[in-house]
């Protein structure tokens, strides 16, 4: 059982920057692929980011892929998501989620264990 916590949401003006952050429970946290997902109002989950367990291999989504940059530390069970050059659409709810295997996928079906999300405004 793994227990995902996002942090670091909040409101940013368009342009700006945030780092999300995403502490995982559990010893076996090296096992498993991480991803970064995002949901809008009216529109469904889209893979944003996702890393293997290694932290080795990363994906992006060709919407933030430039602006985005996902990454690890399997020594603190953290998992990170650093956002720069944001725009009104990455307006979303941002999630966590673990995957027990180890490559990654942008297939939402695919991961085992959701956080409980972390919002992210960008004004214009």
């Amino acid at each position: 059982q793994v227990q995902l916590v996002e942090s670091g949401g909040g409101l940013v003006q368009a342009g700006g920057s945030l780092r999300l952050s995403c502490a995982a429970s559990g010893r076996t946290f090296s096992s498993y692929a991480m991803g970064w997902f995002r949901q809008a109002p009216g529109k469904g989950r889209e893979s944003v980011a996702s890393i293997s367990a290694s932290g080795e291999i990363t994906g992006y989504s060709a919407s933030v892929k430039g602006r985005f940059t996902i990454s690890r530390d399997n020594a603190k069970n953290t998992v990170f998501l650093q956002m720069n050059s944001l725009k009104p659409e990455d307006t979303a709810i941002y999630y966590c989620a673990a995957k027990s295997t180890r490559g990654i996928t942008t297939s939402a079906p695919s991961y085992d264990y959701w956080g409980q999300g972390t919002q992210i405004t960008v004004s214009s």
